[in-house]
């Protein structure tokens, strides 16, 4: 089960607290680098496999030189995500560009980079060719349809914008190889956040076939199938991890089973986690400001959903620790809540918790992925720091807090005299 145990005491949050003030997100390297050599090893049996870190879960270059270190590679779906991997150090086929709708500039800087480019339509492929070229190698993203269950935060696969069909695929294939690409690889990802071992399983399964068929009608070879990401944590107190090793046992079935047994092998197996890797090992930290008591208890804190929106956004569960209050008992219900002009802005809703008092520090888990990446300025709200507790137990900041002049800085205001 899992255990929602903070890294650092209330000693040692209050010393952070004095040097930089909340809300900021903070995050483990210690745990990080842990779990990346964990996820590695589960895959040891694959020759040539690579996780592609999904830039778009946390997207701070300190973060991502960590996992380089660690071993992986920067999927990357924009031209900003791709300038954070160079500018990291992490180039070349160390890159998978998984986009849609790609505006001509990203396919650019994806090929100047000599990423692998991951196409989302056939319709790309003459798009690609006229504006950047096509690559030496390439990879097509499927979309299953009603073959693949998907779940609730990524919706019915039929019914996504994301993918090719399966008769797109043999044809889009069959084009790039009369255009002369010699590489190829093959890509899906149908659910997100999930915990089911066997439901990667089955993915890998229809991969594996398509490419046996595809490589079989097409007279190609397949270097790789990106199995995507979309393995999910236990948000929840309770919950069961995922079981990784039963997972990747279940992946090398198939392989062997499908793989090998059609003389395709080595087949390379790709991946491409966020939420995995970095999502139980970041904390939104902040601080109570107001307690309301109307219709409802209101624990109103410095901190909003433009620090963190998945509650408000898909109902996310996640847990809150009262910092100096862990062993006293829940005995009072509260809605956490932000400051933004939305009623929505809540982290939590009818929450047990120990009685609250302006100035407790509440610590919301797991923000590691999807936290600090999906703030945003609506009310001129101002995006918070970022910390990182290093391995040695030290605190650097890897990066500041959005100021006032930050939010204004691309406005014209010498242009209203004349407006």
């Amino acid at each position: 089960m899992a255990e929602k145990k903070l890294p650092f005491s209330k000693k040692q949050l209050d010393a952070i607290i004095d040097q930089y003030p909340t809300p900021f997100h903070i995050y483990d390297e210690k745990a990080i680098r842990k779990n990346a050599r964990e996820f590695k090893k589960a895959f040891a049996w694959s020759r040539g496999f690579k996780e592609f870190f999904a830039v778009k879960a946390c997207p701070n270059p300190y973060i991502m030189k960590i996992l380089q270190a660690e071993g992986f590679g920067a999927d990357c779906s924009s031209l900003s995500e791709l300038v954070l991997a160079q500018k990291t150090g992490i180039v070349g086929e160390e890159i998978m560009f998984s986009s849609n709708d790609t505006p001509a500039k990203e396919f650019i800087k994806a090929r100047k980079l000599k990423a692998i480019i991951n196409l989302d339509d056939i319709t790309h492929i003459d798009y690609l060719e006229k504006h950047a070229g096509l690559p030496d190698l390439i990879c097509f993203r499927y979309n299953p349809g009603p073959l693949k269950k998907g779940n609730f935060i990524i919706g019915h696969p039929e019914e996504a914008k994301y993918g090719f069909t399966r008769e797109q695929l043999f044809e889009g294939y069959r084009i790039c190889r009369d255009r002369g690409v010699k590489r190829f690889g093959i890509h899906t990802m149908v659910a997100s956040n999930e915990l089911d071992p066997n439901y990667f399983v089955e993915t890998a399964e229809i991969l594996f076939n398509l490419i046996v068929e595809i490589s079989h009608a097409l007279g190609i070879r397949f270097e790789f199938a990106n199995l995507s990401g979309g393995v999910g944590i236990p948000y929840r107190p309770g919950q069961e991890r995922i079981d990784l090793d039963a997972m990747s046992r279940g992946i090398k079935k198939k392989y062997e089973q499908i793989i090998a047994a059609n003389g395709l092998a080595p087949l390379k197996i790709y991946t491409e986690c966020g939420r995995y890797i970095t999502g139980p090992y970041g904390y939104l930290v902040s601080k109570v400001l107001h307690i309301k008591d109307t219709y409802k208890k209101f624990a109103g804190l410095d901190a909003c959903m433009a620090d963190l929106m998945r509650p408000a956004l898909y109902g996310a569960y996640h847990h809150i620790t009262v910092a100096g209050k862990e062993k006293l008992s829940h005995d009072t219900m509260y809605d956490v809540t932000g400051s933004l002009c939305e009623n929505n802005d809540k982290f939590a809703i009818d929450r047990m918790l120990p009685k609250l008092t302006h100035g407790d520090t509440l610590v919301i888990h797991d923000t590691g992925a999807h936290g600090y990446a999906m703030g945003f300025n609506y009310n001129g709200k101002l995006r918070s720091a970022e910390l990182l507790v290093r391995e040695d137990g030290s605190v650097v900041q890897i990066r500041r807090a959005e100021t006032v002049a930050d939010y204004l800085r691309t406005l014209d205001f010498k242009g209203l005299s004349e407006f």
